[in-house]
């Protein structure tokens, strides 16, 4: 059986794997493609915006796959020509069935940044809801999107977006692998790290400044913390024997990390300095995959104590455990949601590993993936998309998904592997 010890250095991407990967080219361009259907949508109109030929990037597009891929709204036919500065004709814009709508401009300021601005109506109420304007350089006119669509789905959901926030994960092709950090649509991808040995578990700190991640390059497996502007890397954990799966506290100030240092695998907290080091648990089994609830005061994390891999919780500061997961014999891989209501997870059903979700107040469980090699779950910071990887049609591919599994949207990749999302904060730096 496949252990937790081996998962805790990646289920694709550990010791038994990296043999058997094959020589892959390069990372192609991340597109979204929408699969699924939702239940009751917000239908939304978006305009192309005028003169947005001016724009590196396809502004109202991106800010209708954004805004679809939420699993919130959907597009209604919007060829109209329109801008912010239009008197929109609200009574045909309701006979399209549009409750929403988005029109606005791009023009070129004179030190050569784009004025990009926008305005969102009510169609139902025929009445303007918000309009803005920003100032960008060209080469961040796609953020400027995802933020025009962060703002759309706050004023109609009330709830905040995460377009403009950024996802990290690994990626293998050939012998070379490397730390990514993209857009939450996946596209912008730019390398953080490259290196001829596996680079596996990325965690993103709460500040959205700072990686910790688990690196080979030694000869041995160390945690080190990157800051993701600088490039300046550090060295956590280079205890003896392995030092993996690093998780943050919610507050920033610890790290909870598997070591086996003093033989078995099991779990340590350590200050994000590197001073403080504590050992959590005291079993005879492999610990690993530590996460935080997230007001702190849990620890949930994966042991096979009960025999094989399962869910189990303890206080943070250590303590009896009690046991999360029950149904079937394989469960690991936990993620919490933001508000502590729901924890993602990965479980072997026959021979397939299948992302499930389980509300945490009731214990029931569902299983929201249909496909067989899933992993990695990570929760968008307003906990209402997962990201994880999994296969699709022969191909390595992150997903997202709404949490009842009736929107996804694969982020399609070519050829090349692709492992373990982890979804960045709201702030980003």
């Amino acid at each position: 059986m496949l252990g937790p010890q081996v998962l805790a250095v990646s289920r694709r991407f550990g010791l038994l794997a990296l043999a058997a990967l094959a020589a892959s080219p390069a990372l192609a361009q991340l597109r979204i493609d929408i699969a699924g259907v939702g239940g009751s949508r917000i239908p939304v109109a978006i305009v192309d915006f005028r003169d947005e030929s001016r724009s590196p990037q396809p502004i109202a597009a991106i800010i209708r796959a954004d805004l679809e891929r939420s699993g919130q709204f959907r597009s209604i036919d919007s060829s109209e020509p329109l801008s912010e500065l239009s008197a929109p004709a609200f009574v045909d814009w309701r006979a399209k069935q549009a409750d929403a709508l988005v029109a606005g401009s791009v023009s070129r300021l004179a030190d050569g940044r784009l004025d990009i601005r926008f305005k969102l109506w009510d169609v139902v109420k025929g009445a303007e809801v918000i309009g803005q304007a920003q100032a960008v350089l060209p080469d961040d006119a796609r953020l400027a999107a995802h933020r025009i669509a962060d703002v759309i789905y706050e004023k109609l959901t009330g709830e905040k977006g995460v377009f403009a926030t950024r996802m990290a994960y690994v990626t293998k092709a050939g012998r070379r692998y490397s730390l990514v950090i993209a857009d939450a649509d996946g596209e912008g991808a730019k390398v953080a790290l490259a290196s001829p040995e596996p680079i596996i578990s990325p965690a993103w700190a709460p500040n959205g400044r700072e990686l910790a991640y688990v690196s080979f390059e030694s000869g041995k497996a160390t945690v080190r913390i990157q800051d993701v502007q600088t490039g300046g890397r550090r060295v956590l954990a280079d205890f003896k024997g392995t030092n993996s799966a690093p998780a943050w506290s919610p507050d920033g100030s610890q790290l909870a990390l598997s070591l086996s240092r003093d033989g078995g695998t099991q779990l340590f907290v350590i200050n994000r300095d590197g001073s403080g080091l504590r050992r959590l648990t005291q079993s005879s089994a492999i610990d690993t995959e530590a996460c935080y609830a997230p007001d702190g005061s849990k620890i949930y994390f994966v042991s096979d104590r009960g025999g094989g891999p399962q869910i189990y919780r303890m206080p943070a500061s250590g303590g009896a455990a009690e046991r999360v997961t029950f149904n079937g014999n394989y469960n690991i891989s936990p993620s919490i949601s933001p508000d502590g209501r729901t924890m993602a997870y990965i479980s072997r059903i026959g021979g397939a590993f299948r992302l499930s979700v389980m509300d945490l107040g009731t214990g029931q469980s569902q299983q929201i993936s249909d496909a067989s090699d899933d992993e990695s779950p990570a929760f968008s910071p307003n906990g209402k998309l997962i990201v994880y990887a999994s296969r699709a049609g022969g191909k390595e591919v992150l997903m997202t998904t709404t949490l009842d599994g009736k929107i996804k949207t694969p982020l399609l990749v070519t050829l090349v592997e692709v492992r373990e999302p982890t979804w960045g904060p709201f702030t980003r730096q």
